[in-house]
């Protein structure tokens, strides 16, 4: 089925293209597809933080805050107005995939809501999500594959280089199922990415090296960075969007806010790293051992 914004396709400078995008900013609307499961993704985390808080634990404020920025983020990629935008600009169309993969996947994760989330259910249902997490459960032991290193890797990169081939993204642009499908593999690949590098709960193994963590997202900023070179020197890929002012400008985005956010990335577990070594002398023991809380 073909958007409703499908005609808008026939701009061919950057003047048409931001005058467009300006009026699709001027009236705010949402689909209720979108706005329905995040109001209940944060109500539910609301109700899970107040249970939690009164027996006696904790969510630290930060945590919250980035709860709140994941689904922010969330909705202001797949809200009405970016939608529409994104039919008349790549550049815009990279914004929400940005917002999706570099943004909401790992603010979410790093708000580590599992704990909240699971006191929202109903007790019966809490035990019940609380067996399916069980050593040998098979929910268990599939989040634990497609968790590793290297299956997350494998997945993220081939959703970003598939649907970044001509024939899938204008596909994409011009059917609206196909472009849900898009986001929805763009942000559920970001997930399994983002997740061994922020390794929030459950935990489902004992937590990668530092190192091996900056392996990981230097790797993923180098193929990332080539794919937003491409699309920078080589205007004209996407029969969707004649300007290649505009689509030298989405490659540029790629390039640079996704390389930025993975290097940030790689900077925090440096630091993390460093500070772990700095505290490592004091909290040895007389005998030379690491204490066992100190161990990473």
């Amino acid at each position: 089925m073909a958007h409703a914004a499908a005609p808008a396709l026939g701009f061919d400078s950057p003047g048409d293209v931001w005058s467009a995008t300006s009026v699709a900013w001027s009236v705010w609307s949402t689909r209720p597809e979108v706005v329905a499961p995040l109001l209940i993704v944060a109500g539910a985390y609301a109700v899970g933080w107040w249970r939690l808080h009164r027996r006696g634990g904790s969510v630290s404020r930060w945590r919250v805050a980035a709860s709140a920025g994941g689904l922010a983020s969330l909705a202001i990629a797949l809200s009405t107005p970016l939608e529409r935008m994104a039919h008349a600009s790549f550049a815009a169309h990279m914004t929400q995939h940005l917002l999706l993969i570099v943004a909401a996947a790992p603010l979410l994760l790093l708000a580590d809501p599992f704990a909240a989330l699971v006191w929202a259910l109903p007790s019966p249902v809490r035990g019940r999500a609380g067996r399916w997490l069980r050593s040998g459960a098979w929910l268990r032991r599939l989040w634990h594959g497609l968790t590793l290193m290297s299956v997350a890797w494998l997945a993220h990169t081939a959703a970003m280089w598939l649907w970044h081939l001509p024939i899938a993204y204008d596909a994409a642009v011009d059917d609206r199922t196909l472009h849900d499908l898009e986001h929805l593999l763009f942000f559920g690949t970001a997930v399994l990415f983002w997740w061994p590098v922020v390794q929030p709960a459950p935990r489902l193994r004992p937590p990668a090296g530092y190192g091996t963590r900056v392996v990981f997202l230097v790797l993923a900023a180098l193929q990332a960075s080539l794919l937003g070179l491409l699309l920078t020197m080589n205007p004209g890929w996407y029969r969707a969007y004649p300007s290649a002012e505009d689509q030298s400008l989405g490659g540029l985005l790629m390039w640079a806010v996704g390389g930025a956010v993975d290097m940030l990335a790689v900077l925090v577990l440096m630091g993390r790293y460093l500070g772990a070594q700095e505290q490592t002398p004091a909290l040895t023991s007389r005998d030379g051992e690491v204490p066992r809380a100190s161990r990473l």
